[in-house]
């Protein structure tokens, strides 16, 4: 157990530090009294029993060993947010209190029916698109593998929809046009044009004459019995779905 005659010592030894060192040799005095305050109480603490008195010192100890800290060092002991910075300010705050009142005290029974509305607007916005993805698949599966092979192979986006462009105005012209005839020389964009006139169901007709002594191919489009209006889906768009993983 601490003696009466030690624990004296060191209460009359702990005086303020801060307010011992006067003038110029403010900063050296403090030194050198935190300094002198160590050593006599770690002198201290080798020559107590008890555990409470050991306790007691090495509180003590600890304290002169931490220096005083700022307001701002204070501060930074409890950032993040509630304690030390100020709190980002909600869009809910920024929001005028009319307006947020109003979203706030809407009626139970108001809010339910909107909900339902609003469910309702989504599943039929997601049929809409789910039966026009469907029509364009079906489209694509008339077209025969060997053009959708080479399509997916060699995709040429502008080339296609130049020619869905054409085939899509001959299938909406409700002026009596009966065919649409276009002069393709190259194999492949032959290949893809048939192919664009099988997804949007009518037939196509190539066709060789000879013209000035070379050999010159006509394709010739026609309208079929079962050809509807065009779908809503173009051929490059689902092809841009199928690669992006839509499909």
């Amino acid at each position: 157990m601490a003696s009466a005659d030690l624990l004296r010592r060191e209460e009359e030894f702990y005086a303020s530090l801060f307010d011992s060192a006067k003038g110029g040799d403010a900063v050296k005095s403090r030194g050198q009294m935190i300094e002198r305050k160590i050593e006599v109480l770690e002198d201290m603490a080798t020559k107590v029993s008890n555990r409470r008195s050991r306790r007691w010192l090495n509180d003590r100890l600890l304290i002169e060993l931490v220096p005083r800290l700022h307001v701002e060092e204070i501060k930074g002991l409890f950032a993040p947010p509630p304690w030390g910075e100020e709190l980002p300010v909600s869009a809910f705050c920024r929001t005028s209190v009319g307006e947020w009142d109003a979203f706030r005290s809407i009626d139970m029974d108001v809010e339910a029916r909107l909900m339902q509305q609003m469910k309702q607007s989504s599943t039929k916005q997601k049929n809409h698109v789910d039966r026009d993805e469907l029509v364009a698949l079906n489209s694509w599966h008339h077209i025969d593998r060997q053009t959708r092979e080479a399509i997916k192979r060699n995709f040429l986006p502008d080339l296609l929809e130049m020619y869905e462009e054409r085939v899509r105005t001959f299938i909406e012209d409700t002026s009596g046009k009966d065919m649409l005839v276009l002069n393709v020389q190259d194999p492949f964009q032959r290949l893809l044009l048939h192919g664009v006139c099988e997804f949007y169901n009518v037939s196509s007709t190539t066709t060789t004459t000879v013209r000035d002594g070379k050999l010159w191919k006509t394709t010739t489009i026609k309208k079929r019995s079962g050809t509807g209006a065009p779908s809503r889906i173009t051929l490059v768009s689902f092809l841009r779905m199928k690669k992006n993983g839509s499909q």
